[in-house]
């Protein structure tokens, strides 16, 4: 009897270890193949976004004729995503990030065969367009449906759903902004309800992010995606303003978030042929603003580089953050697929270099360099929409290089979020989850 107990455990021991082999072998295939198309991704979205440059720079302000093309160009993209969406996968809109989270708690499905080529084609269609989005929403949810697929294909238990998707998300994010180890915080973090914390789901999460970030860097490079300078970290007699500027950003996430959702209900109430009206001027909004002022539009690298040369004024600076900001919730409200990380990012630039500069202005002796507050804008907004301060100290790190900036970043990122929190404004996708299986009931 005692041998046969043992014998019982033995075999026990066997298959686990085999069941746990096989999770990290699936996240390595799943890290694979989430890197590789989030690099064909970012590699068609860098082809697209070079015609829509060329198209606007061939655009003589006194000669109309040349608008026609580019015009067209605005609003076939935002057409053509939304068209997409609707018409095959409607979990497609938006990030995906919610629909992530609600297949993890076992509310959602993922429907892997329509999600694939629905939310590339589509979010190539939107973000090409020059609407305010982001490319990581849809590289996080395509990566989160290739763990579901993969799933599938190879006939996985049911319990392995939530360590393969999770790997998945990692993989999508590291891929999308080469910063793997961001894709595994953000997991760990933004996720923790909905993500089952185990030795091997995290290991599994850290394999997929990991290779999916090798792939990305093999086929397209290993350069910090946000080029800035390297600043050395600020004397410890000027902490206390990166807590005051935390406390800022805590305002501008409650504002955010809850635009984002009055955008949504907006269009949510439009009739149909008033929401088609609506989508067609907000293409040719987009596109002209792109054409007069090409840092108003897009994701928000371009916008990001132009803050960083410090060439604006105080003023455009203002103009710039509060234009943004309107266009980025218009742009997510309309349904379309595409994130809100990189222009979230781009307002904290923004943000971040006003208050450096005004600080400059006045304390010139304390504030040398204004763009280290940009470095904290990045996180802080970051931490104060979402609530994950973690994360967007690691993303602000991880983009820009800046590793002597952790101190300042956790002061920023941690006074964003808890005073966020005060104010009772909830994860942004905490809340669009709620708001999705609200309008299903």
């Amino acid at each position: 009897m005692k041998y046969t107990k043992t014998g019982k455990m033995n075999q026990r021991f066997i298959d686990a270890d085999n069941k746990n082999f096989k999770l990290i072998f699936f996240s390595f295939i799943i890290g694979i193949l989430a890197g590789t198309t989030g690099s064909v991704f970012r590699l068609a979205l860098e082809y697209i976004d070079n015609i829509r440059g060329n198209l606007y720079a061939d655009v003589s302000i006194s000669d109309i004729s040349n608008w026609l093309l580019p015009l067209l160009f605005g609003v076939i993209g935002v057409a053509g995503s939304l068209f997409l969406v609707k018409r095959f996968a409607p979990e497609a809109s938006g990030s995906g990030v919610q629909e992530i989270e609600g297949a993890l708690d076992g509310v959602k499905t993922l429907r892997w065969k329509r999600i694939l080529p629905v939310k590339f084609v589509a979010s190539l269609f939107s973000l090409g367009s020059g609407l305010l989005l982001g490319r990581e929403g849809p590289t996080i949810q395509i990566g989160a449906n290739i763990g579901k697929m993969t799933e599938d294909i190879f006939k996985q238990p049911a319990d392995e759903l939530n360590s393969l998707v999770s790997a998945g998300a990692a993989a999508g994010l590291a891929g999308a902004f080469n910063a793997p180890l961001s894709g595994i915080i953000f997991v760990i973090e933004e996720m923790h309800g909905h993500f089952k914390y185990t030795f091997y789901s995290v290991a599994a999460i850290m394999v997929a992010s990991g290779t999916a970030d090798f792939i990305v860097r093999a086929l397209i490079g290993a350069d910090s995606v946000i080029k800035m300078p390297v600043f050395s970290s600020p004397d410890i007699s000027v902490l206390w303003m990166f807590v005051a500027f935390g406390a800022f950003l805590s305002f501008i996430g409650y504002l955010f978030n809850k635009l984002i959702v009055l955008s949504l209900n907006f269009f949510e109430n439009l009739s149909k042929t008033l929401f088609v009206i609506t989508v067609i001027l907000i293409g040719i909004l987009i596109t002209l603003l792109g054409i007069l002022n090409p840092g108003m539009t897009g994701g928000g690298y371009g916008t990001i580089r132009d803050v960083l040369d410090n060439s604006f004024t105080l003023q455009f600076l203002i103009v710039l953050f509060v234009g943004r900001l309107l266009l980025t919730v218009l742009s997510y409200g309309t349904g379309v697929s595409g994130g809100v990380f990189t222009p979230l990012l781009a307002l904290g630039v923004v943000l971040g270099m006003l208050f450096g500069n005004v600080l400059h202005n006045y304390l010139p002796e304390l504030i040398s360099e204004p763009g280290i507050f940009a470095v904290a804008g990045m996180a802080g907004i970051f931490a104060s929409t979402v609530r994950a301060p973690l994360t967007g100290l690691v993303l602000a790190v991880e983009m820009t290089s800046n590793y002597e900036m952790i101190l300042p970043l956790i002061i920023t990122t941690v006074t964003a979020s808890v005073i966020t929190a005060q104010l009772g404004n909830e994860p942004i996708y905490t809340t669009l989850l709620k708001r999705s299986l609200a309008i299903k009931k």
